[in-house]
């Protein structure tokens, strides 16, 4: 298909496109593993094509979310490690869908680099991959981009879309929140992918040493914890919402506890969370130590160790722990609905 297609005055700008072709048939085999029932068309086509199962759903709404991994990426950069970064893309997307009670359907990314190492690509696309195949989501298409001279030759960005379906009547949307109703945490694998702005910063990650060991950090090094992938909830979560009555979800991204809870939470009710007991990573104190950051703004900026926050209706809260964690979840409670004109306080 490609034996034609070479230009030479393309590659003297720096643009070589049968490294592009090396990539696409490096990254087969992980893209493969992500196939779902849906899917209608291969690899290579001018777009990803899905047939919509609709069985059992009434009345089909359309969820989609998109997002990139940010500055996190540094961090893969210097530690030159790429085949888990693609699973915080997909992190991003399927976590923010599921929030509506939507079952994510396919994903598509962006990767877009100074220059095509094809092997690097087909890393970058095997954490996409296992991304997808932990949402159960499939991996249906993407792009990517040389752009020499627009990016550095070792570095990329990383984009995604996503998108889901959900029945309209089953649209998590906190109309029968009420007092009483119970805050459970579903623990964070670490940063995830937001606040790395200051992370860095505050590591100076550039002139630090990332891969030796740590005593406070249970023995794994600076880099190690820094890129350890964004935990996908959605499995989880769905398995939940067959019994049990979830009146709200959060993800907790950038703006973490202060921006995000609110978001499920309707006006004249509010968010009581007890501090003490979320379990707080050994990262986050290891950044609020060495940042001098106030408690306040690490709970406004990074998830503490909780990825997502679901409201589920009193007297279910038992049931819902025990779903969570036999579903492998690091499940627990850390509040409940109150009434107040505060949307979340912390005590």
């Amino acid at each position: 298909m490609h034996e034609k297609s070479k230009s030479d005055s393309y590659a003297a700008a720096g643009v070589d496109i049968t490294a592009g072709y090396k990539a696409v048939e490096l990254m087969k085999q992980h893209i493969a593993k992500t196939m779902t029932k849906g899917v209608c068309s291969d690899v290579g086509g001018f777009g990803g094509l899905f047939e919509l199962d609709l069985t059992g759903i009434n009345r089909p709404v359309l969820v989609s979310g998109t997002d990139g991994v940010g500055t996190k990426l540094k961090i893969a950069f210097l530690m030159d490690k790429h085949d888990t970064v693609g699973i915080d893309c997909v992190a991003m997307c399927v976590n923010d869908i599921i929030c509506a009670g939507a079952k994510p359907l396919f994903f598509l990314d962006y990767i877009a680099c100074g220059k095509n190492v094809p092997e690097r690509i087909a890393d970058i696309v095997k954490g996409v991959a296992e991304g997808c195949v932990q949402a159960g989501a499939a991996l249906i298409g993407g792009e990517t981009a040389e752009m020499p001279g627009f990016y550095p030759v070792d570095e990329y960005d990383l984009a995604g879309y996503s998108t889901g379906v959900v029945d309209k009547s089953k649209i998590i949307d906190n109309k029968t929140m009420e007092e009483g109703d119970v805050v459970i945490a579903l623990a964070s694998s670490g940063v995830h992918s937001n606040g790395f702005s200051l992370v860095r910063k505050v590591f100076d990650v550039e002139n630090r040493d990332l891969k030796t060991p740590l005593a406070a950090l249970n023995g794994k090094s600076l880099g190690e914890a820094l890129l350890a992938p964004t935990r996908i909830y959605v499995k989880p979560v769905l398995a939940l919402l067959e019994k049990v009555t979830v009146k709200g979800i959060s993800h907790i991204t950038g703006g973490g506890f202060y921006e995000n809870i609110p978001r499920s939470i309707p006006d004249g009710l509010g968010a009581k969370i007890n501090k003490a007991s979320v379990k707080i990573l050994p990262i986050f104190k290891l950044l609020q130590e060495e940042g001098g950051i106030s408690e306040r703004d690490m709970f406004n900026t990074f998830n503490m160790g909780v990825g997502m926050s679901i409201v589920v209706k009193k007297g279910q809260e038992d049931l819902a722990l025990s779903i969570l964690k036999d579903a492998g979840e690091d499940a627990y409670i850390i509040g409940e609905i109150v009434r107040s004109d505060e949307k979340i306080e912390l005590v």
